[in-house]
């Protein structure tokens, strides 16, 4: 597998869908580092060469994108500050439910997680002898 910027992508899947592996660069990105770099996007990963994967590293640390760990780092940032200044975003994220006005009465399984049990459940105690009642 070849190894960018610290991560392996996927040896058998076409050049331009194995970039799509790093965090930050989309199929857009990809062919604009594709082009850049004189790399035909059909190629299979495991068909470049040293060289070729060393082009496609520079292009991608030179140049002004912020991809994988910076870009996580960013956005980890941005969603604290937005925590700490107390904005309804903020709020909603320190919740765990939908920041970007999405319903919550039903769906928004993914961020509120698994469904809870509305009710206690009902437990039956068993009943006690009744007395017989007293011979006349």
């Amino acid at each position: 597998m070849p190894r960018i910027i610290g991560i392996d992508i996927p040896k058998e899947k076409r050049v331009e869908i194995a970039l799509t592996y790093l965090y930050g660069i989309g199929r857009a990105m990809s062919n604009v580092v594709l082009k850049e770099a004189g790399i035909n996007p059909d190629k299979r990963a495991k068909d470049l060469s040293e060289e070729e994967v060393s082009r496609i590293t520079q292009i991608l640390q030179k140049g002004s994108l912020r991809i994988e760990g910076d870009l996580r780092r960013d956005i980890s940032q941005n969603i604290k500050r937005l925590m700490d200044i107390g904005a309804w975003r903020g709020m909603r994220h320190k919740k765990g439910l939908p920041a970007r006005g999405q319903r919550t009465r039903t769906n928004a399984r993914t961020r509120k997680g698994k469904k809870r049990s509305s009710q206690a459940p009902v437990i039956k105690k068993a009943e006690a002898p009744k007395a017989k009642a007293p011979a006349k």
